[in-house]
């Protein structure tokens, strides 16, 4: 079954918990912190496989999950992090964060990794709080959370030359032709019902990659026929090759139908207009062929070929030209720079990393740093909370709170943890 395209949710490990601990040994005075850092937790990483041409396990399994790294120790023993959780994909294959709408990855090359989301790194035990002014602190952390991300999987095959054009027209019997591929051929449309792939070569000795593309009709842009579907698979191909149907056999017009295939093209993604074009004109063994390719050729401005898919005449001429145009044109990258999500931010401008309300008497508080903060802290010691209360001072929680009215023992919520306001 081919699959090009899924929704799933990523839960990245959690880090594993600091540990809290003192030396106590015969003999030894002042023994000092001995609590270790926690395990990292496991990192999600999509990495692309030559072999996989479907995102087919992808259907059966929607949610994937990262573990958790270990706990610290006494001791001064760190948790071990956690295995990275590592998921084959195609060649091809897009990420893209569903709640941002950017780019995670663009998987296009054999064994390329990315890493959709990140595990949390372990919490620091006591000892590495240690400092000349307090050497022996009585706290440590809780592992950060791993990320959660829900994300789509696209693949965008990855061929050189994409064959587009109406049902029917002759595309699966021209790749059978030109490649050991063996799509389905019959007298009925929509006979192809996925993309096919086929390696070419010319006499020459070059090869290059085809796609077969199953059938466009007009309104595939807006989700008519099969074509939206599978539109997104011309945007990686460096030249578009147009298979039209010459001989005009089911009463269409040929320079209608180049005219409606350009027009989804457009409507799809006007970049792909952009890219180089032929015509390969089939079924010139048919009556009216002839005829009919004379008032094409003065209508377009695009080289045209003339062909016949089933005796297989003319292909070798088409294949030297497609070869040739492939030899000019460099592969580039499908996306741009700023389209990828990006690790570094600038801000030019100090933001809160906050927002407060006041529902229903109970100021809550939100904030993925605050509430990673929450997430993080330890209660179980005086100076653990001392220690949690201080951090929301200098994130200016305090202040907040006051200007919006807050007044003595009003409760606070923060996730599911509960406090009070004190003065």
């Amino acid at each position: 079954m081919f699959v090009d395209e899924a929704t799933v949710e990523v839960y990245a490990g959690d880090g594993g918990n600091g540990c809290l601990a003192f030396r106590r040994e015969k003999y030894v005075a002042m023994g000092g912190p001995f609590g270790g850092n926690g395990g990292k937790g496991s990192d999600i990483v999509f990495k692309a496989d030559s072999g996989l041409n479907t995102l087919l396990d992808f259907k059966y399994k929607r949610i994937i999950k990262g573990s958790r790294g270990d706990n610290g120790l006494g001791k001064g023993m760190h948790g071990k992090n956690a295995t990275n959780v590592v998921i084959k994909v195609p060649l091809g294959t897009v990420v893209t964060d569903m709640e941002t709408g950017l780019i995670l990855a663009d998987l296009t090359r054999q064994d390329e990794e990315a890493v959709v989301a990140a595990g949390g790194r372990g919490g620091r035990g006591n000892i590495a709080f240690a400092t000349r002014s307090n050497p022996a602190p009585n706290y440590a952390e809780n592992g950060e959370p791993g990320e959660y991300r829900k994300i789509k999987v696209e693949l965008k095959l990855m061929a050189d030359v994409g064959l587009v054009g109406m049902p029917s027209v002759g595309k699966s019997t021209f790749i059978s032709k030109v490649s050991a591929s063996k799509p389905k051929i019959a007298d009925y449309h929509f006979t192809t019902l996925k993309p096919n792939l086929g390696v070419t070569k010319t006499k020459d000795g070059r090869s290059f990659v085809v796609a077969d593309l199953p059938g466009l009709i007009e309104g595939a842009s807006l989700g008519h026929g099969l074509g939206d579907q599978f539109l997104k698979h011309v945007e990686r191909t460096r030249v578009i090759a147009h298979i039209i149907d010459m001989s005009a056999t089911e009463g269409r017009d040929p320079y209608e139908d180049y005219q409606i295939i350009n027009k989804e093209l457009e409507n799809f993604n006007p970049k792909v207009l952009e890219k180089p074009q032929i015509i390969i004109a089939n079924k010139m063994d048919m009556p009216e062929a002839k005829k009919n390719i004379e008032i094409f050729k003065i209508k377009v401005n695009v080289p045209v070929y003339e062909i016949s898919a089933v005796n297989g005449d003319g292909i070798d001429e088409v294949l030297y030209k497609l070869a040739d145009m492939l030899d000019s044109i460099e592969k580039t990258d499908l996306y741009d720079d700023e389209k990828f999500e990006s690790h570094v931010i600038y801000k030019f401008k100090e933001e809160k990393p906050f927002t407060i309300t006041n529902e229903d008497g109970e100021w809550v508080i939100r904030g993925k740093e605050i509430e990673k903060l929450v997430k993080m802290s330890r209660f179980d010691t005086n100076e653990a909370i001392l220690r949690f209360s201080n951090k929301l001072r200098k994130f200016g929680i305090d202040e907040e709170l006051r200007s919006l009215g807050a007044k003595e023992g009003d409760p606070i919520r923060i996730i599911d943890f509960e406090f009070e306001f004190k003065e």
